[in-house]
């Protein structure tokens, strides 16, 4: 079989969720390398509807093994009531398995995740405050916990002791915050331990079996490319890599065990937060694709900013993550519109560009150069193979594939499974009827 990653290609809300539901039906274990529950999918599966934010959509199979990655950091309280939801719509958990070295959120990381972003006032990064940031700072500081510290009481309570020791320092003599009760929470932080203690495993161990015994595996990344604390555009950026590169370390699988890298776009691009996006619309369509798209995030809420395709975004994502084939969603979206367009340059300081720029002052400044393409009929999302898909419609495909230089391997024409064209095997041992 193969290792397939799948990245986001934008700024994260590309239609990952769905991508990684149908992709999972061809491959045995599906697996989450970074992030916390900052992130969200939305998939439909026979009408029923299904928000998750930390565990693989790959669980919505039975016989998938999900894995939550050491690259992560896992809100435990979040995680059981994401189990609890599961089950209670009928999915079993059992194929679950934790990382024991993926990190630990805690209330503390919550409430300086908040206080650091009113720090910032008009700078604001838009953090969605679940504590990820701060969470990340101490695995960096060498000082977070681990879920497999959960596994050994005596060392977990005097750790968090420490730890809380001093946030509560910081939280008194800086914010005039009230302390925390640390005994309060190492009891409620053992309880999530001993509930999660059954799925608590070495999964790099087990992901590196799988690929021994030739199986599928599926590595999925959250958010998307132009949010990775290195090659985002930062400090808009999350605190973890969703390139491809974060699904080694992520994971804890070498390089060389990868097979293809896929990157998944929407038919336009959006953002949520604050930081440039040369190619957002703020007039009425910007508003009409926000509504029709259904562009609301699936974590906060929060409505997502919305502009045209941007070509250059995702030759960047090209470059730093080796992107092997893309998939377009959200082509449902742009239907009925009589043209749609496609940046293929910007324009700034009196210079044509065509590559990405590092520095967000120049990218402020940058004016969209754009290629307008004609629209394409409402009834694209009854097609169920390329050759029937409308001539406009393969037409964009075909100029993005041009403007990217690589294929497009699946189209997503609708919120539902079926709604999908699939036109290279991704996992090519197993096709698709």
């Amino acid at each position: 079989m193969s290792a397939v990653v799948v990245v986001g290609a934008q700024w994260g809300d590309e239609g990952k969720g769905k991508t990684i539901d149908y992709l999972a039906e061809q491959a045995d274990v599906v697996v989450r390398y970074q992030g916390g529950n900052n992130a969200g999918h939305t998939v439909v599966v026979d009408g029923l509807e299904y928000k998750l934010h930390l565990i693989p959509s790959g669980i919505l199979y039975q016989d998938k093994l999900c894995v939550l990655g050491n690259g992560m950091v896992i809100d435990p309280q979040v995680l059981l009531q994401e189990m609890a939801y599961l089950k209670e719509r009928g999915i079993s958990v059992d194929n679950l398995r934790i990382s024991d070295r993926a990190h630990l959120i805690f209330p503390y990381h919550r409430i300086l995740d908040e206080l650091f972003e009113e720090e910032r006032g008009e700078k604001k990064i838009g953090t969605t405050k679940r504590g990820i940031g701060p969470a990340y700072v101490d695995k960096s500081a060498r000082t977070g916990l681990r879920v497999g510290d959960l596994q050994n009481p005596g060392r977990f309570s005097e750790a968090l002791r420490a730890s809380v020791e001093t946030k509560n320092h910081l939280l008194e003599q800086v914010y005039r915050r009230p302390p925390l009760d640390v005994d309060t929470m190492i009891e409620e932080y053992l309880g999530y331990g001993a509930r999660l203690e059954q799925y608590i495993a070495d999964t790099s161990l087990l992901v590196n079996v799988a690929l021994d015994e030739g199986k599928g595996v599926l590595f999925e990344g959250a958010q998307g490319t132009m949010l990775d604390i290195d090659h985002g555009t930062y400090p808009y950026v999350t605190s973890s890599h969703p390139t491809a590169g974060g699904a080694c370390i992520g994971a804890g699988v070498g390089p060389t065990r990868l097979d293809q890298v896929i990157g998944v776009a929407k038919a336009y691009t959006t953002r949520v937060g604050d930081g440039p996006f040369p190619t957002e619309l703020t007039g009425p369509i910007g508003a009409a694709i926000q509504e029709k798209g259904n562009e609301y995030g699936t974590t906060t809420g929060r409505p997502r900013r919305c502009g045209w395709l941007d070509a250059l975004v995702l030759r960047y994502t090209l470059r730093v993550s080796g992107l092997t084939g893309l998939v377009l969603t959200k082509l449902d979206t742009l239907a009925g519109l009589d043209s749609v367009r496609i940046c293929t340059a910007y324009r700034v300081q009196g210079q044509v560009i065509t590559e990405f720029p590092s520095d967000l002052d120049l990218l402020e400044g940058c004016e969209p150069v754009y290629e307008d393409l004609p629209g394409w009929t409402e009834d694209a999302a009854e097609a169920r193979d390329y050759d029937s898909l409308p001539p406009e419609l393969k037409g964009f495909i075909e100029r993005v594939e041009g403007l990217i230089g690589v294929p497009v391997v699946m189209a997503s024409l609708g919120r539902q499974r079926q709604e999908t064209i699939l036109r290279e095997p991704i996992f090519p041992e197993r096709r698709r009827p």
